[in-house]
């Protein structure tokens, strides 16, 4: 019986994960990023060490509790991918070599309300870079460059990567003269699903906001662009700070390096906030074009604190993307297709039990060339053995010559059979793998 929120991939929808997981593992490496992958638990006080995350934590118990493991620490399923890292950081800064680049693709658990793209149990494929006491900004525009790269080899829609800075936003509400900017940040965090009635009577009860301030905070929040044009609208709205001077600057940095290399993939939206308390400075969210109502499937952010201690400090920027949510939205919707169901290129047929080896050797020849390639599980009629190569998807049958006579090999769909040899023969390019395309 199926388990909602734990999604289980048929095999044609797991190749296509498998490919989209190849070409994002690919990229990053290409861009320096090494691989990492830290235990899928961590301490309970260290899971909500920063934020509030209470509510969606699994914690980690024996089903029979003895009387010695009562006194033992309380563990948690991590949730995400950056605490856990943040945490390996500090404990192995002696070993690594900063600044610290490094991907990892690993499940996490959330205990909130399954629904169309959000799990309980799901992937995501991560980039961070942390270095000792003070990261340079550049940083952080190469981060949203990165995504797009390492996505746009597959068939997954265009990508529109939305910035914000959390420093413009704090700076502009200490400016209103708004105290508790985190709790404003958490509100403004919500407009999207709550809508701008909703915020302005949270801003007024919660923080005090008069309705002017509330409606300059929703104001901010409208300001969108794909270039640096957006400083002088928030400018033009009359509030200043050193703060929002500083988060205007960082955010015209990453929207000037985005438009040079990904024009229009990359934009100022001034509502996105990110509501985990950790982040200090840029965040990122991203949407799938055609599928926005599904909210963001990539996101991340500057962390300052995040990797620290009494005596050093790590400060940090990654992002994050959520493989199940994004494809979990396009199988839904059946937008992600696969030429076959089996990655096997070839069935090599029997001529009966006794030919058994004969058909292995020749599998491994073709398998020694990089041709998926298997053996019938018995020696039925050829018409049957065709039949089940149909159904499995496989688009060559292997016929080994009988009493002398030469190999041949049938395209099933077409019919074309012609004579050939296992060590020289070669399927045509879009045949030899699987290959995805969007639907």
């Amino acid at each position: 019986m199926p388990l909602s929120g734990f999604p289980e991939w048929l095999p044609p929808q797991r190749m296509i994960e498998q490919y989209v997981l190849d070409r994002i593992r690919s990229t990053f490496e290409l861009y320096g990023f090494a691989p990492l992958d830290t235990r899928a638990v961590e301490p309970i006080d260290q899971l909500l060490r920063k934020g509030e995350t209470s509510k969606e934590v699994y914690l980690l118990r024996r089903l029979q509790e003895d009387a010695d493991s009562r006194g033992e620490e309380t563990l948690g399923l991590h949730f995400d991918l950056t605490v856990p890292f943040a945490r390996f950081v500090l404990e192995n800064a002696g070993k690594l070599v900063f600044p610290f680049r490094r991907y990892q693709i690993q499940k996490v658990w959330r205990g909130e309300r399954p629904q169309d793209g959000r799990y309980r149990e799901f992937l995501q494929a991560d980039i961070d870079v942390v270095d000792r006491d003070t990261l340079p900004f550049h940083y952080d525009t190469e981060m949203p460059l990165v995504i797009l790269d390492a996505l746009r080899g597959t068939p997954v829609p265009p990508l529109r990567v939305r910035v914000n800075n959390r420093k413009l936003c704090e700076g502009f509400y200490r400016g209103l003269g708004l105290s508790g900017a985190d709790e404003v940040l958490r509100i403004m965090d919500k407009l999207d699903k709550n809508g701008p009635d909703a915020v302005t009577s949270q801003l007024v009860s919660s923080v005090g906001a008069s309705e002017a301030q509330a409606r300059a905070c929703l104001d901010l929040a409208g300001i969108s662009s794909a270039d640096a044009s957006f400083a002088d609208r928030v400018r033009a709205l009359g509030v200043t700070d050193p703060l929002l001077d500083e988060g205007l600057d960082e955010l015209v940095q990453v929207l000037d390096a985005a438009f040079e290399a990904e024009r229009g993939h990359v934009v100022a939206d001034l509502s996105i906030a990110r509501g985990l308390d950790y982040y200090t400075g840029t965040v990122y969210e991203t949407f799938m074009q055609g599928y926005e109502s599904y909210g963001s499937i990539c996101s991340g952010g500057r962390y300052e604190n995040l990797a620290s201690s009494a005596k050093e400090r790590f400060p940090g920027v990654g992002i994050s993307i959520g493989v199940s949510r994004m494809l979990g939205v396009l199988f839904g919707h059946q937008a992600l297709a696969v030429s076959r169901a089996v990655p096997t290129c070839v069935l090599v047929a029997l001529i009966d039990e006794e030919h058994r080896s004969s058909a292995q050797r020749i599998a491994a020849a073709l398998r020694g060339r990089g041709i998926a390639t298997e053996v019938s599980p018995s020696a039925a009629k050829y018409g049957k053995q065709i039949r089940f190569a149909e159904r499995r998807g496989i688009p060559y049958v292997w016929f080994p010559g009988a009493d002398g006579a030469p190999d041949s090999v049938k395209d099933i769909r077409s019919g074309k059979q012609d004579e050939a040899d296992a060590e020289v023969w070669e399927p045509p390019a879009e045949d030899r793998l699987p290959l995805i395309t969007g639907a």
